[in-house]
């Protein structure tokens, strides 16, 4: 028998329908560390966390053949807040933990220590003077403030975060877990490719 996931209540979300146009068109999910896709990867762990898993991309025969659900945005264009709309619209668990497609860092640690700070809609960690939306937990009772505020506009995932009435934890807090926010890395330039030791997709 298959381990009981270490959440129980939530679906795992890689969010993998961005553009990368600073990556020349390049799927992000796709690129590889230690010559394994990061989707892959990312989903291997989600695994073991979480009961459900769905990975939300607008390419869906790409990624298809990772084993996972693959869901389009629904309300496309408008970024990381159209991949939180997707995501929790898919999921059938209360919670959604939200990931970046190109985070290759991501570890349960950092997961479980974030889960355990639930005691809002969602919470998310603001790095270095940043909002992390790709590496947060949005509860289902976020969906229709998402869908409205989608539906009016192109907010972005800090005013929905807000609407939502998150609890934001600190950078001092997220150090204690993660003192180099190595889970918040993620490849967006192929400057970050090289930094982040990351391989191009194969084939490519």
């Amino acid at each position: 028998m298959a381990p009981s996931p270490l959440l129980p209540d939530c679906t795992g979300a890689l969010v993998a329908g961005g553009q990368a146009t600073r990556l020349g068109g390049v799927a992000k999910g796709l690129l590889r560390a230690g010559g394994e896709p990061l989707v892959a990867r990312t989903l291997r762990l989600f695994r073991g966390l979480f009961p459900e898993v769905v990975v939300v991309a607008n390419d869906v025969a790409r990624y298809r053949e990772f084993g996972a659900a693959v869901v389009p945005d629904r309300i496309p264009g408008k970024g990381a807040p159209s991949g939180l709309h997707a995501a929790l619209l898919a999921s059938r668990t209360p919670w959604v933990f939200t990931a970046g497609c190109d985070m290759p860092f991501l570890s349960e640690g950092p997961i479980a220590w974030l889960a355990a700070r639930r005691d809002a809609p969602a919470v998310a960690v603001i790095w270095r003077g940043r909002l992390e939306p790709l590496h947060a937990f949005w509860s289902r009772d976020c969906l229709p403030v998402v869908e409205r505020m989608l539906a009016s506009g192109s907010p972005s995932m800090w005013k929905i975060a807000t609407a939502c009435g998150a609890h934001f934890l600190g950078e001092e807090e997220w150090a204690e877990i993660d003192p180099r926010g190595l889970a918040f890395e993620n490849a967006n330039t192929p400057e970050d490719v090289a930094r982040l030791g990351l391989g191009g997709p194969a084939g490519e």
